[in-house]
Protein backbone atom coordinates (compact mmCIF):
# COMPACT_ATOMS: atom_id res chain seq x y z
CA UNK A 1 0.00 0.00 0.00
CA UNK A 2 1.42 3.31 -0.65
CA UNK A 3 2.17 6.39 1.63
CA UNK A 4 -0.95 7.68 3.38
CA UNK A 5 -1.97 11.03 2.97
CA UNK A 6 -1.03 13.57 4.67
CA UNK A 7 -3.41 17.00 5.66
CA UNK A 8 -5.27 18.98 2.90
CA UNK A 9 -3.50 21.91 1.08
CA UNK A 10 -5.12 25.07 1.45
CA UNK A 11 -5.37 27.14 -1.55
CA UNK A 12 -7.38 27.91 -4.99
CA UNK A 13 -7.25 25.60 -7.29
CA UNK A 14 -6.52 26.23 -11.28
CA UNK A 15 -8.67 25.32 -14.04
CA UNK A 16 -7.82 23.54 -17.25
CA UNK A 17 -8.92 26.26 -19.33
CA UNK A 18 -6.27 28.45 -18.74
CA UNK A 19 -3.09 26.15 -18.67
CA UNK A 20 -0.51 28.57 -19.11
CA UNK A 21 -0.62 29.98 -16.29
CA UNK A 22 1.66 28.72 -14.02
CA UNK A 23 0.18 27.42 -10.50
CA UNK A 24 2.08 27.57 -7.04
CA UNK A 25 1.44 24.63 -5.27
CA UNK A 26 -2.38 24.81 -5.33
CA UNK A 27 -4.02 21.33 -6.63
CA UNK A 28 -5.89 21.59 -10.09
CA UNK A 29 -9.49 20.41 -10.91
CA UNK A 30 -10.39 18.32 -13.18
CA UNK A 31 -12.47 20.02 -15.86
CA UNK A 32 -14.94 17.11 -17.58
CA UNK A 33 15.55 9.97 -11.08
CA UNK A 34 18.07 9.74 -12.59
CA UNK A 35 16.64 10.55 -16.34
CA UNK A 36 18.36 7.36 -17.73
CA UNK A 37 17.04 4.12 -19.02
CA UNK A 38 17.09 1.60 -16.17
CA UNK A 39 19.50 -2.00 -16.58
CA UNK A 40 17.18 -3.67 -14.57
CA UNK A 41 13.36 -3.55 -14.80
CA UNK A 42 11.48 -3.97 -10.99
CA UNK A 43 8.26 -5.63 -11.20
CA UNK A 44 5.36 -2.77 -10.63
CA UNK A 45 3.34 -4.53 -7.65
CA UNK A 46 -0.71 -4.66 -8.82
CA UNK A 47 -3.58 -4.97 -6.32
CA UNK A 48 -5.71 -8.07 -6.31
CA UNK A 49 -7.53 -9.07 -9.55
CA UNK A 50 -4.98 -7.22 -11.57
CA UNK A 51 -5.69 -7.27 -15.23
CA UNK A 52 -3.84 -8.17 -17.55
CA UNK A 53 -1.50 -5.85 -20.26
CA UNK A 54 -3.42 -6.11 -23.05
CA UNK A 55 -6.29 -5.25 -21.38
CA UNK A 56 -5.00 -1.72 -19.28
CA UNK A 57 -6.36 -0.11 -23.00
CA UNK A 58 -9.45 -1.12 -22.73
CA UNK A 59 -10.08 -0.12 -19.44
CA UNK A 60 -8.64 3.20 -20.07
CA UNK A 61 -11.61 3.61 -22.77
CA UNK A 62 -14.21 2.71 -20.43
CA UNK A 63 -12.89 5.06 -17.62
CA UNK A 64 -15.40 3.36 -15.36
CA UNK A 65 -13.42 5.29 -12.51
CA UNK A 66 -10.75 7.92 -12.47
CA UNK A 67 -7.49 6.78 -13.97
CA UNK A 68 -3.95 8.74 -13.22
CA UNK A 69 -1.69 7.71 -16.02
CA UNK A 70 1.67 8.69 -14.68
CA UNK A 71 4.64 9.06 -17.82
CA UNK A 72 7.88 9.84 -17.57
CA UNK A 73 8.82 12.17 -19.80
CA UNK A 74 10.13 10.79 -23.67
CA UNK A 75 13.58 10.22 -24.32
CA UNK A 76 16.14 13.09 -23.42
CA UNK A 77 19.79 11.72 -23.21
CA UNK A 78 22.41 12.44 -20.33
CA UNK A 79 21.18 12.51 -16.37
CA UNK A 80 19.69 15.18 -14.46
CA UNK A 81 20.07 18.96 -15.45
CA UNK A 82 23.25 21.19 -16.19
CA UNK A 83 24.78 23.08 -13.34
CA UNK A 84 23.46 26.14 -15.26
CA UNK A 85 20.03 24.82 -15.01
CA UNK A 86 17.08 27.98 -15.27
CA UNK A 87 13.36 26.40 -15.39
CA UNK A 88 12.53 29.33 -18.01
CA UNK A 89 14.89 28.54 -20.19
CA UNK A 90 14.92 25.57 -22.33
CA UNK A 91 18.53 26.26 -23.37
CA UNK A 92 19.96 25.52 -20.38
CA UNK A 93 17.84 22.28 -19.74
CA UNK A 94 18.57 18.60 -20.98
CA UNK A 95 15.77 18.46 -23.85
CA UNK A 96 14.44 15.69 -25.74
CA UNK A 97 16.03 14.13 -28.56
CA UNK A 98 14.40 13.38 -31.92
CA UNK A 99 13.65 10.27 -31.22
CA UNK A 100 12.16 11.46 -27.83
CA UNK A 101 9.76 13.81 -29.75
CA UNK A 102 8.74 10.59 -32.08
CA UNK A 103 8.46 8.81 -29.32
CA UNK A 104 6.07 11.38 -27.67
CA UNK A 105 4.03 11.99 -30.93
CA UNK A 106 4.04 7.91 -30.93
CA UNK A 107 2.85 7.72 -27.63
CA UNK A 108 -0.29 10.33 -28.41
CA UNK A 109 -1.31 8.35 -31.30
CA UNK A 110 -1.66 5.16 -29.26
CA UNK A 111 -3.93 6.75 -26.81
CA UNK A 112 -6.39 8.14 -30.43
CA UNK A 113 -5.80 4.87 -32.06
CA UNK A 114 -7.27 3.35 -28.70
CA UNK A 115 -9.88 5.72 -28.65
CA UNK A 116 -8.84 6.39 -25.08
CA UNK A 117 -10.63 10.14 -24.21
CA UNK A 118 -8.25 12.10 -21.98
CA UNK A 119 -9.84 14.70 -19.82
CA UNK A 120 -6.71 16.65 -19.03
CA UNK A 121 -3.11 16.79 -19.31
CA UNK A 122 -0.66 17.66 -16.38
CA UNK A 123 2.75 18.46 -16.95
CA UNK A 124 6.30 19.01 -14.77
CA UNK A 125 7.79 22.67 -15.77
CA UNK A 126 10.73 21.26 -16.92
CA UNK A 127 10.60 21.73 -20.74
CA UNK A 128 11.58 17.56 -21.78
CA UNK A 129 7.91 17.35 -19.45
CA UNK A 130 6.16 19.88 -21.25
CA UNK A 131 7.56 19.19 -24.92
CA UNK A 132 6.08 15.57 -24.18
CA UNK A 133 2.97 16.67 -22.89
CA UNK A 134 2.36 18.79 -25.92
CA UNK A 135 3.51 16.41 -28.78
CA UNK A 136 0.89 13.97 -27.14
CA UNK A 137 -1.42 16.15 -28.57
CA UNK A 138 -4.07 14.99 -26.61
CA UNK A 139 -5.59 17.70 -23.94
CA UNK A 140 -4.56 20.94 -23.32
CA UNK A 141 -1.50 20.72 -21.10
CA UNK A 142 -1.55 22.81 -17.74
CA UNK A 143 1.83 23.16 -15.87
CA UNK A 144 1.57 21.34 -11.88
CA UNK A 145 4.38 22.25 -9.87
CA UNK A 146 3.93 19.16 -7.75
CA UNK A 147 5.27 17.00 -10.69
CA UNK A 148 8.27 18.93 -11.07
CA UNK A 149 11.74 16.93 -10.53
CA UNK A 150 13.51 17.04 -7.47
CA UNK A 151 16.05 14.80 -8.18
CA UNK A 152 18.41 17.83 -6.87
CA UNK A 153 16.42 18.06 -4.18
CA UNK A 154 15.41 14.87 -2.52
CA UNK A 155 13.95 17.01 0.73
CA UNK A 156 10.81 18.24 -1.74
CA UNK A 157 9.93 14.60 -2.64
CA UNK A 158 7.36 13.89 0.20
CA UNK A 159 5.20 16.65 0.29
CA UNK A 160 5.28 16.89 -3.58
CA UNK A 161 4.12 13.31 -3.07
CA UNK A 162 1.65 14.12 -0.51
CA UNK A 163 0.38 17.03 -3.04
CA UNK A 164 -0.23 14.47 -6.15
CA UNK A 165 -2.24 11.87 -3.37
CA UNK A 166 -4.57 14.53 -2.39
CA UNK A 167 -4.90 15.60 -6.17
CA UNK A 168 -6.16 12.39 -6.94
CA UNK A 169 -8.21 11.43 -3.95
CA UNK A 170 -9.68 14.70 -3.95
CA UNK A 171 -10.92 13.95 -8.21
CA UNK A 172 -11.24 10.32 -7.97
CA UNK A 173 -15.02 10.18 -7.90
CA UNK A 174 -15.59 11.69 -11.00
CA UNK A 175 -14.32 8.69 -13.96
CA UNK A 176 -11.94 10.15 -16.58
CA UNK A 177 -8.53 9.53 -17.84
CA UNK A 178 -5.39 12.09 -16.74
CA UNK A 179 -2.19 11.92 -17.95
CA UNK A 180 0.39 13.33 -16.09
CA UNK A 181 4.19 13.95 -17.24
CA UNK A 182 6.59 13.47 -14.85
CA UNK A 183 10.44 12.43 -13.96
CA UNK A 184 11.67 9.31 -12.78
CA UNK A 185 11.85 10.56 -8.62
CA UNK A 186 8.35 11.35 -9.28
CA UNK A 187 7.00 8.21 -10.27
CA UNK A 188 9.18 6.05 -8.20
CA UNK A 189 7.78 7.84 -4.98
CA UNK A 190 4.31 7.63 -5.38
CA UNK A 191 3.77 4.29 -7.59
CA UNK A 192 7.08 2.09 -6.38
CA UNK A 193 7.70 2.02 -10.16
CA UNK A 194 10.79 1.37 -12.02
CA UNK A 195 10.13 3.55 -15.63
CA UNK A 196 12.14 3.87 -19.11
CA UNK A 197 12.02 6.83 -20.62
CA UNK A 198 8.40 7.16 -22.26
CA UNK A 199 6.85 4.66 -20.03
CA UNK A 200 3.57 5.07 -18.24
CA UNK A 201 2.28 3.51 -14.81
CA UNK A 202 -1.57 3.85 -14.29
CA UNK A 203 -3.17 4.45 -11.03
CA UNK A 204 -6.24 4.27 -9.91
CA UNK A 205 -7.92 5.37 -5.94
CA UNK A 206 -9.00 2.15 -3.76
CA UNK A 207 -11.90 2.12 -1.49
CA UNK A 208 -9.76 3.28 1.37
CA UNK A 209 -8.95 6.32 -0.70
CA UNK A 210 -5.50 5.04 -1.15
CA UNK A 211 -3.54 5.47 -4.78
CA UNK A 212 -3.04 2.32 -6.10
CA UNK A 213 -1.19 0.42 -8.99
CA UNK A 214 -3.48 -0.85 -11.76
CA UNK A 215 -1.20 -1.50 -14.70
CA UNK A 216 2.33 -0.25 -16.61
CA UNK A 217 2.43 0.52 -19.94
CA UNK A 218 5.71 -0.16 -21.72
CA UNK A 219 7.53 2.84 -23.91
CA UNK A 220 5.59 2.76 -27.15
Amino acid sequence: MLLGLAGCLAGSQPQVSAPDVQPTTEIPVLESAPDVRPTAEVPVPEPDGAIATGDIWSRLQQADTHYYVFMRHAIAPGTGDPANFQLDDCSTQRNLSEEGRDQARRTGDAFKEKNVTVQQVLSSEWCRCLDTAELMALAPVERFPALNSFFQDRAQGPEQTQQLQEFMVSNHDEPGVTILVTHFVNITAIAGSNVSSGEMVVMQVNDQNEPEVVEQIEQL
